[in-house]
């Protein structure tokens, strides 16, 4: 175990054996397989769900042994275990594998890291320029998920090397900086994260952005400011989702943004636990979301929430289930585009 006494970050090696794993992010239509470069991550987002994931939960006594963690959950944001190496076994890996697996919905694509940023700091990248190669060296499709497009640029090289087969995006969720910093308390701001994607797709790397989770602060002219600045960087699809007000990190969210003095934000997420609150902002969000990207010629897919589906009225449930079905619309990993019109809206439909 070591110490990083600039941020006061536990670190240390990650044993972990495994390399490549499947992943049930297909119902997202991200990804089939998963590549984390660590375990734990800088950044601390409090509404982050991995560590409420078996590779938190089950595994105490190896955060203990390698970064002195006793709660996996809270002290998020404090450790990170490295996975030095993983691109050279993983190499080998591939060149061993013999099948694989390729879903309608992920295709086949390798998601590199979802349950931590893989660039979050030069030890990290390192790792995940490494794996990138592997992976695209290999012809495997290869999708990268960080709030630190910035420091990805370091690798621009690699990933224009890449070709068809890597994509590269990030999670901006509101444009809100201060509101942003609140409960993503070491992750670098939205315009920062804006900036480092218009760069990768001026040099021709696809983009995509993730608009995950959108905030109850946010009205339909904040959505649409927000659409119309990711338009500036030209991805190939936008994806999005509204918060779900469940789970301990729920919880540790609504105290994070009154602790950084966001009443206004910490009020809006603590009448999220009123269902009917919580079922009405998520289908306006995804409602606004949906006409605003189709205004602006933007790509949009919604990932409404299966538990949401449960609580709205029969025209809107089919509404949203049919987004959820719907192919996601960017040209990668050999997808076939949806050529039918996007889910109508029941709210607006004549």
């Amino acid at each position: 175990m070591s110490n990083d006494h600039d941020e006061g970050v536990r670190t240390g090696d990650d044993p972990t054996k495994a390399i490549l794993s499947e992943s049930g992010l297909n119902s997202k239509h991200l990804c089939d397989y998963v590549v984390n470069v660590a375990t734990g991550c800088r950044h601390g987002c409090k509404f982050c769900y991995v560590p409420s994931t078996p590779n938190i939960r089950t595994r105490p006594d190896m955060l203990k042994e390698e970064a002195n963690v006793d709660n996996g959950q809270k002290e998020w944001g404090n450790y990170v275990l490295y996975r030095d190496g993983l691109g050279g076994r993983l190499d080998k890996h591939l060149d061993r594998k013999r099948t694989w697996r390729r879903t309608r919905r992920g295709r086949g694509v390798v998601g590199v890291s979802f349950s931590t940023d893989c660039y979050m700091d030069g030890r990290a990248g390192k790792i995940t320029r490494n794996v990138v190669q592997a992976l695209t060296k290999h012809e495997e499709y290869t999708r990268v998920l960080t709030r630190n497009p910035i420091l990805a640029l370091q690798d621009l090289d690699a990933f224009k090397e890449g070709g068809e087969y890597v994509t590269i995006g990030s999670s901006i969720p509101c444009m809100d900086s201060d509101q942003v910093s609140a409960i993503e308390t070491s992750a670098p701001a939205p315009e920062h994260r804006l900036r480092g994607l218009k760069e990768f797709n001026d040099h021709g790397v696809q983009t995509f952005v993730s608009m995950s989770p959108t905030y109850p602060t946010q009205d339909k002219d904040d959505l649409r400011e927000h659409l119309e600045r990711i338009a500036e960087c030209e991805p190939a699809v936008v994806f999005h989702e509204p918060i779900n007000p469940r789970g301990g990190n729920f919880e540790m969210t609504v105290q994070a943004a009154r602790d950084a003095g966001e009443n206004k934000l910490a009020d809006a997420l603590d009448q999220l636990r009123d269902r009917e609150q919580w079922v009405s902002y998520a289908t306006d969000h995804l409602r606004w979301v949906q006409e605003i990207g189709k205004e602006l010629g933007l790509p949009v897919h919604l990932w409404p929430d299966k538990q949401l589906i449960k609580y709205v009225s029969d025209d809107e449930a089919v509404w949203l289930q049919s987004w959820r079905d719907r192919q996601s619309p960017e040209d990668f990993a050999e997808r076939e585009t949806p050529t039918t019109p996007v889910p109508s809206c029941p709210i607006y439909a004549n």
